[in-house]
Parts: structure tokens; C-alpha cells; sequence
């Protein structure tokens, strides 16, 4: 018997050619500090740094940065636009919403508006869409990451993933106008028992392929394997534990170690996390 997933929300969906906002309305839960992980991470990026700071400096013009699917509060956008202004104080933060109930009115310099995958015309420096993809068909998410692609500024990125409920558990996708980048899984130390305990929160495009025969699953198992070879470190707490089992895992890549240890350099965080370079997390999907 064939299983058919329940996606009622989809019965509102858009053709991706249609005009106008592109997307389904989803459930819309939010909360204070849900995406911290995120928001810390991405403002720390080089690349995410130098390109808002090259609009002020070079084009002379504001960044722009858009919040796809912010849900029913404006808690978290308003969040990201106070981490983007500590790179550039002048980048204007939209956040969309496709269902219109949900469009508030413009806060904390922020500017909210009705829109989607499209980003309403704008074209963007920095683009998130956090728990959005997660609520939709696998076979929706290349034509989602298209579409917002092709309204980036030359340089611009995106970040698109998936937390839990409170943000103790997040993984997120890096892309720019070629595709998927990296692969980010980040953690509370105290809140799993194993790496491969992120397998719930992978991001759409993803979470399907983490069975045997696929990178992800290669790469959350030997996480583990890392993981459990650090044990007698536990002792000093989890991220003392953690720190040992991704530097040995780091250290087994052989020829792909380089790209993967320049995606994460040595500074102290209060998660814990890793950043792998897409090739290593997911055959080509393009």
C-alpha cells in the first residue's frame, strides 16, 4: 500500500510560475531565541560579513536581507535584524509571511510585508527560510532554493533549515547562486546522547536520504563513532567530549579535510556544532 503523506496545507499551494507570493501558508511556531544558532553562526561568516559591508562600502547602498515564512510572531526576524546590524547597522530587514493575517505592522526597524519563496520582488544580500521547507514535499524543495536563488545579489546567500521547538537542535543548508555550500548541525552539549539524535531536525532535503547507501547517513554514523571513541572524555563534560570526537572525525576525511577544517575554525562556542562542506553530506541533486 502506497503511503500518501497528509499535507493539507499544500491544498492553498501556488504554481511556482504563478505570479504573485510563492508558497503555502505553514503552522507558523515561533519563539524568543529560537534561532540564536543560526543567527550567531551566520553573523560570524566571512563571506556574509564582506558582502553586506561591500554594499555600504563599494555599491553604496543599503544590504538587504529577507526573512521567508517568519510565522505568526515577529519575535525571530526582529531577532536577526539586531545580529545583521552588528556587521552593517544600515541593512534593511524584511520579514514575509504568505498567509495575510499574519503581515504585521513594521517594528524595530523592521519591515513586513506579504510575499514568498519570490521574496517579493527584492533582490537580497542575505535570505532565511527556517522552518518553512521542513512543512512541504521533498520534490517541492530544489524548485523553493530556485526560486529564492535567482533573486540573490551577486554574492548573496541563503540559509534554509530546520530547529526543534526551543532551538536546542538545528541544522541548516548554505546556499549561494550555485547551489547548496555546506551543511551546519549545532547543539545544546547537554541535550543528545549522540550526534546522529540531529537525524529529526535535517533539513528537507535531507532527512529522507539518511538511510544506508547515503552521505548523510555515512557521516552522522561515523559522527557517532567519533563520538562514542571520545567517551572517556565525558568526564570533563560535553564539550570537551565533543571538541576530541570532531577533530578525530575531521582528521579522517583524508584528501577532504582541508575544505571541511577551513569550515570550521578553532574558537569558543557555546554549542556544539560542525560545518561540512556539501560534497561530503549529499549526492548532486543538480
Amino acid at each position: 500500500m502506497t503511503r500518501v503523506a497528509d499535507h493539507a496545507h499544500n491544498l492553498k499551494a501556488r504554481s511556482w510560475n504563478t505570479d504573485g507570493p510563492v508558497g503555502v501558508p505553514t503552522r507558523g511556531t515561533t519563539g524568543y531565541n529560537r534561532l540564536r544558532k543560526s543567527d550567531r553562526w551566520l553573523v560570524a561568516q566571512p563571506r556574509v560579513q564582506a558582502q553586506l559591508r561591500s554594499a555600504v562600502l563599494h555599491e553604496h547602498r543599503n544590504p538587504v536581507a529577507v526573512d521567508v515564512g517568519y510565522g505568526a510572531s515577529h519575535t525571530t526576524t526582529c531577532e536577526w535584524g539586531r545580529w545583521l546590524r552588528t556587521i552593517a547597522p544600515t541593512v534593511e530587514v524584511t520579514g514575509l509571511e504568505i498567509e495575510p493575517s499574519r503581515v504585521l505592522p513594521d517594528r524595530e526597524g523592521v519591515h513586513f510585508a506579504l510575499g514568498g519563496f519570490e521574496l517579493a520582488g527584492l533582490q537580497a544580500d542575505v535570505v532565511r527560510a527556517f522552518n518553512v521547507l521542513r512543512q512541504y514535499d521533498v520534490d517541492q524543495v530544489q524548485a523553493a532554493w530556485d526560486t529564492m536563488r535567482a533573486n540573490l545579489r551577486p554574492g548573496g546567500v541563503i540559509i534554509e533549515g530546520t530547529c526543534d521547538e526551543v532551538g536546542r537542535r538545528s541544522c541548516w543548508v548554505l546556499l549561494d547562486e550555485a547551489g547548496p555550500q555546506s551543511l551546519t548541525l549545532a547543539w545544546d552539549p547537554q541535550d543528545i546522547e549522540k550526534p546522529s539524535d540531529l537525524a529529526e531536525r535535517l533539513p528537507k532535503i535531507l532527512i529522507h536520504r539518511n538511510t544506508p547507501g547515503h552521505l548523510i547517513y555515512d557521516v552522522l554514523t561515523e559522527l557517532d563513532r567519533c563520538w562514542e571513541r571520545a567517551a572517556p572524555l565525558a568526564v570533563f563534560g560535553p564539550r570537551v567530549r565533543w571538541r576530541s570526537a570532531k577533530q578525530e572525525f575531521l582528521g579522517s576525511l583524508g584528501d577532504a579535510h582541508s575544505p571541511a577544517a577551513r569550515l570550521n575554525p578553532r574558537r569558543r562556542l557555546a554549542d556544539n556544532s560542525i560545518t561540512l562542506p556539501w560534497s561530503l553530506v549529499c549526492e548532486p541533486v543538480y
